[in-house]
């Protein structure tokens, strides 16, 4: 069966990458040349683009042409794939599901997604190694209508973003809040920490392009698998960014 239009379109843009024929640092086309060129729709070529994002293969986008990424970073301030993020670095990304829960949302979750308590929502809990190390202790909870897309994905295989935009959930923007925390006993348990130690923390909403709020996440990272750089501009609106780097 032939694959959806914007899943070819992504990797046909994948191979312009990989190629050299868009290097690192450049402009790729906007929105509306990628329209023209592949007599495809807004929609499929914003699909296509949120994908290679997702991927870290491109920054920006969203009203000017996506810069095309070089190197190895995890943005923090933007969709990255754990898993690319892993590769790019040439080390092996693992994960490991402890748990997978359809519930009703409490008071604080549904505060956190813009639901009604009681509604229903899909939990995880994910570890994730560093050539077999324990790195990140993930924990995600998605409104049903993701939650019940991901009933049909295997967790353990690989990145849920990827999955998502593959199946056309409007993975759009995220924000993250980056603190320091002390790991509790099954951060401690489940990362080979002592209770007490300290933890990355980045806690992160995702929204769809209407502003809609699909996920509330909380990551744990082990000090020394990653750091944060932050870039900032004075003359620019809203002028910062901040990566987040294997160490």
């Amino acid at each position: 069966m032939t694959s959806p239009l914007h899943q070819r379109l992504a990797e046909e843009l994948r191979q312009r990458i990989a190629s050299g024929a868009w290097p690192a640092g450049s402009s790729a086309p906007s929105e509306a040349e990628l329209c023209r060129e592949f007599s495809a729709s807004r929609g499929t070529v914003r699909q296509a683009l949120a994908a290679l994002r997702a991927e870290g293969l491109l920054v920006g986008g969203r009203g000017k042409a996506p810069t095309v990424r070089g190197g190895a970073a995890h943005p923090s301030s933007e969709l990255g794939s754990f898993t690319a993020w892993a590769r790019a670095q040439g080390r092996e990304p693992g994960q490991h599901t402890l748990l997978q829960s359809r519930h009703r949302a409490d008071a604080q979750t549904a505060e956190e997604l813009h639901i009604a308590e009681g509604d229903p929502v899909l939990s995880l809990v994910r570890l994730r190694t560093l050539d077999g190390t324990p790195a990140l202790l993930e924990r995600s909870t998605f409104i049903w209508d993701v939650g019940r897309l991901l009933m049909e994905f295997d967790p353990d295989a690989g990145s849920l973003n990827r999955f998502l935009l593959a199946a056309g959930v409007d993975l759009d923007s995220a924000r993250h809040r980056v603190d320091a925390v002390a790991a509790d006993a099954e951060d401690a348990a489940q990362l080979a920490v002592s209770v007490g130690s300290p933890l990355l923390r980045a806690c992160r909403i995702t929204s769809d392009s209407t502003g809609r709020i699909l996920e509330s996440a909380d990551d744990r990272y082990v000090p020394g698998h990653c750091v944060i750089t932050i870039d900032n501009r004075l003359t620019a609106a809203g002028g910062g960014r901040s990566l987040l780097r294997l160490a």
